[in-house]
């Protein structure tokens, strides 16, 4: 598919991305992003395409864009009571940044003794922030692979990080 035939598929289909985007996730500005992401997946993926079948085959894209969204842990996120933003001018006691930095390098460490395939994906996605789009690119992998590694990664972390908990070994 050439670049002029695919510019004038997100001509046609932009308005139907966003709305599958929209309708699931129900933010604006999310389903901006998530329109922009569904054309680059369907860009770097425009040989896979079936001929006769764009309409469907972009919808499916934008509906797993907005649920992997809507199962992402940024998406998720909640605020603890007492991490609540800071007044202006004031801020954190130097042992609360001590302990922090003491926690990421713990992270860090169990990141780098992780085995492959998890590894390199939490590196990247996790201490590099990078997207699992980016890391996709990165590693040569499809991005659901890399969501799945990604996923699995960060539950051996998290067992990792409770069995020093519970040892008492973590830097705290």
């Amino acid at each position: 598919m050439t670049k002029e035939a695919f510019s004038q598929l997100v001509v046609q289909y932009e308005r139907l991305v966003y709305t599958i985007c929209f309708q699931l996730v129900r933010d604006a500005a999310a389903a901006e992003d998530l329109t922009q992401e569904t054309f680059l997946s369907a860009y770097l993926h425009r040989d896979t395409m079936p001929a006769g079948y764009e309409r469907q085959w972009l919808a499916r894209i934008a509906a797993n864009k907005a649920k992997d969204h809507l199962q992402s842990a940024y998406n998720r996120r909640t605020v603890l009571p007492g991490d609540e933003e800071m007044p202006p001018g004031l801020s954190p006691a130097a042992e609360e940044i001590a302990l922090q930095r003491s926690g990421e390098a713990d992270i860090s460490h169990l990141i780098q003794a992780l085995k492959e395939p998890y590894r390199p994906v939490c590196q990247l996605c996790l201490l590099e922030e990078k997207s699992p789009e980016e890391a996709a690119l990165a590693l040569g992998r499809p991005v659901k692979t890399i969501h799945t590694q990604l996923a699995r990664g960060k539950r051996l972390l998290r067992e990792q990080l409770e069995r020093r908990r519970l040892d008492g070994t973590l830097s705290r």
